[in-house]
């Protein structure tokens, strides 16, 4: 447990994802975890950021009456990956993830996750943009890749910790571990301010 987090203070993580319960652990925190069925629509016009902002927001509002207590914390988040002016999903099957790393290969792109830190009727949210550059990926590569890997629940189609980032991945600009599943660095920094301005009296 981080120094700072009172002992009566519960952290709950809405997530499916396992980098990111993983990625908790390693910096030595707390908590339990949750898994939710979630309605992800959102406005058309929402761009980047506000997309992912936007996302996890919702998440903590859909299911916000199920924990509204008030010694626990809720943390909902939502990563995407934007390329070209849209946003690349999590592949189906072999041809989108196919497809999507096509698009990445040569490029850059960013990888935005959206956090929300909810208590009760406290809402915080923000997020997180690393640019990612992709070198060349020819088509064997990308055979290899999907065919080994099966990258069909990570968004823009691979995992930067996997094979394809350390041959394929030319340059990093941000955070690292946010492009992993969360940016733990600055989700510590934005814990902690949430529990100074809303528990500490």
């Amino acid at each position: 447990m981080l120094p700072f987090l009172p002992d009566n203070l519960k952290l709950v993580l809405v997530s499916r994802s396992p980098r990111r319960r993983s990625l908790l652990r390693e910096a030595g925190m707390d908590f339990k975890t949750e898994e939710r069925d979630f309605d992800e629509f959102f406005p058309e016009e929402l761009k980047e950021k506000e997309v992912a902002e936007y996302l996890a927001f919702s998440k903590a509002r859909q299911i916000s009456g199920e924990f509204y207590v008030k010694n626990k914390i809720l943390v909902t988040a939502d990563t995407i990956v934007w390329c070209n002016d849209h946003i690349l999903g999590k592949p189906t099957d072999y041809d989108s993830a196919s497809e999507i790393l096509k698009e990445i290969s040569g490029r850059t792109h960013k990888v935005i996750t959206g956090i929300c830190l909810s208590c009760c009727d406290n809402y915080h949210v923000f997020s997180e943009t690393t640019k990612v550059t992709f070198d060349i990926l020819s088509d064997d590569m990308i055979d290899f890749y999907i065919g080994n890997f099966k990258p069909y629940d990570k968004a823009g189609a691979y995992g930067i910790q996997e094979w394809i980032g350390l041959v394929g991945c030319k340059s990093i600009e941000g955070c690292y571990f946010n492009v992993v599943g969360m940016p733990v660095n600055r989700f510590i920094r934005e814990l902690r301010k949430f529990i100074e301005l809303n528990f500490k009296k």
